[in-house]
């Protein structure tokens, strides 16, 4: 395989059998891309617009039967990096003043940016997460070449899955030994052992990312991602791409009007 990484998973749902999971790889990256980019694109305040595709994108997690409180947990996580940009954007000026306290203002634009801006964004990470947990990261890597990305970008993403493997597991690793050793005891203790750990954590995982390098090469790794056989593209296929077009024009109708 393309990468074969066994210390964590973002693909939890990957092995199901649902309409979703019979598309080829491309086809669900596809479509994904084609709603991001709907999403993105559309002027701030078309809220009829967001509500379709949201309808859309619960839709498609019903089909997929991805499992909804890891989806759930995941776009909090990723939202709450998000949140502080999100609040910048409340105190844009223009419209009628609702709130202000010296030179901060909340208008009626700063709203209407603020609750387009948080709609575009969870909209997005939804339907991004439900193609990370429902496609393996091999075949997401392969549809990625099948599409014509290069193969450089397509090594390095592959890379940093693997190295994060390796972060994650280094960072349990002298977890479980501090606390074998009753160092975190309470919760001062704790952050300065945490503070002690992310210091260190640093060069441990330099050093096996760069003995896993080394035995990449020795097998023959030169730098680019082997390409493997997809599977080809059928009439579901092009059915779900032409209903992810017939969906993101129904959008932008309310859009245009």
């Amino acid at each position: 395989m393309l990468l074969h990484v066994v210390a964590f998973r973002l693909d939890t749902d990957s092995h199901q059998h649902t309409p979703w999971h019979s598309l080829a790889p491309q086809t669900r990256l596809l479509c994904i891309l084609l709603s991001v980019f709907a999403i993105a694109l559309t002027p701030n305040g078309r809220w009829w617009t967001w509500a379709i595709y949201g309808i859309g994108i619960w839709g498609l997690i019903l089909v997929s039967q991805a499992t909804l409180v890891a989806l759930l947990k995941r776009v909090a996580v990723e939202f709450a990096f998000v949140v502080v940009v999100l609040l910048g954007t409340l105190f844009r000026g223009g419209g009628t003043v609702i709130w202000s306290w010296g030179y901060l203002q909340i208008t009626t634009v700063g709203l209407t940016v603020l609750g387009s801006v948080t709609l575009k964004v969870l909209l997005s990470l939804l339907i991004l997460n439900v193609l990370i947990l429902t496609t393996s990261i091999p075949d997401l890597l392969q549809a990625f070449i099948a599409l014509r990305m290069p193969p450089l970008l397509v090594a390095i993403m592959a890379s940093m899955y693997r190295y994060l493997g390796v972060l994650i597991t280094e960072f349990n690793t002298m977890r479980q030994a501090a606390i074998a050793r009753n160092l975190m005891a309470n919760n001062s203790a704790t952050r300065l052992v945490l503070g002690h750990i992310i210091g260190s954590l640093f060069i441990r995982t330099y050093e096996r990312g760069e003995r896993i390098y080394q035995a990449m090469l020795a097998r023959g790794y030169r730098g680019l991602s082997t390409t493997e056989t997809l599977p080809p593209l059928r009439k579901w296929d092009f059915l779900a791409l032409i209903f992810t077009g017939i969906l993101v024009i129904c959008g932008q109708i309310f859009y245009l009007n």
